[in-house]
């Protein structure tokens, strides 16, 4: 998760195996460019994982998630809930989304933690309004995948997309969290954002559309964001762009329009 505070059906095994890939995957799936980067040709390593229903914890039915209390106060009760040891990685991965949800928006930025698809499906609404139509992006293997692949370069095959929203630049980002069920956090932000599709290859034959987001206003982020050092800027001083991960969503309104 992209968090800018920071910077980042079966509860069982499968969400276990879910919490433990989150919990070391964080470092070497923030990778961080510029606008300058998304060009033709241009060659750059990233780390990218095909969403695995074998491992990712699934949307709880809205009324069987508003049931369990999503709170740090309530920490103990739910780890005793989901059978977890008050000091396991899967415990610091719950402790950490609940203070992620809980904390206090930056500037500018509206934020919800979504444990269902209908309060998900709420929160765009209200963002975009109750009568506005939005479409769902999200990053997709395109044709061969290598599930072996970690790490590797990947390179800009086409000119990126840019998606240009009406009557205002509005988006709303979803990122996926560790936690025993789906545990979306969903943001938006007033600044300026641009959206892109970008087509990458990867040195192993693997194909992706992928989904960019350029924050063109950082001035309000924390400043040890993993970005600022990763680039070599500081707050404010120039955009952020990252990919997202195929598991994370970004709504945009069906107006947009592309500008290649």
């Amino acid at each position: 998760m992209y968090d800018h505070h920071d910077h980042d059906d079966d509860t069982s095994s499968s969400s276990l195996s879910h919490m433990n890939h989150m919990d070391h995957m964080d470092s070497s799936s923030m990778v961080f460019f510029t606008l300058n980067d998304l060009k033709i040709g241009r060659t750059m390593p990233f780390y990218f994982r095909e969403r695995d229903p074998s491992i990712s914890p699934q949307f709880f039915p809205k009324e069987e998630a508003d049931s369990i209390p999503f709170s740090s106060k309530q920490l103990p009760y739910l780890l005793q809930l989901f059978s977890f040891q008050p000091e396991s990685p899967q415990a610091k991965a719950m402790e950490h989304t609940l203070n992620q949800c809980e904390n206090r928006p930056i500037k500018g930025e509206t934020k919800f933690c979504a444990n269902s698809l209908e309060s998900m499906l709420d929160f765009a609404h209200k963002i975009f309004g109750l009568d506005s139509a939005f479409k769902i992006l999200t990053t997709t293997h395109l044709g061969k995948y290598s599930r072996t692949s970690i790490l590797q370069n990947y390179t800009v095959l086409e000119a990126p997309r840019e998606i240009i929203s009406a009557p205002r630049n509005v988006v709303v980002a979803c990122h996926t969290m560790p936690y025993p069920y789906a545990i979306f956090y969903c943001h938006s932000l007033e600044s300026e954002n641009k959206v892109f599709e970008v087509k990458l290859a990867g040195q192993n034959g693997d194909r992706l559309s992928a989904v960019a987001i350029c924050h063109m206003d950082t001035s309000q982020w924390n400043r040890h964001h993993a970005s600022f050092h990763v680039l070599g800027i500081e707050p404010g001083s120039s955009h952020v762009c990252h990919f997202f991960p195929a598991e994370n969503l970004v709504f945009v309104p069906t107006v947009s329009t592309y500008l290649d």
